[in-house]
């Protein structure tokens, strides 16, 4: 998993570097303004882990009756 993600993040900075030789006036701003962009979805990230909580709480409540009855533990 670390070096799908290593791999990611290398043509993501390979990539940068292309647009940094072909265009460096658009390069420096898009790593100004990356930090910004990060800071107005950051609000988004966190409604979504509050929903994604909340269904999973959800989920739990509309299980239980079954895991109660053994149906969850995979047992014949």
């Amino acid at each position: 998993m670390a070096d799908v993600r290593g791999g990611k993040a290398m043509l993501k900075f390979l990539l940068w570097l292309l647009l940094l030789v072909l265009c460096w006036p658009l390069a420096i701003l898009a790593v100004l303004l990356w930090p910004l962009a990060w800071l107005i979805t950051l609000p988004f990230r966190l409604i979504g882990i509050v929903v994604e909580g909340v269904f999973a709480f959800l989920r739990s409540i509309v299980l239980l009756p079954a895991r109660v009855l053994g149906g969850g533990t995979g047992r014949a």
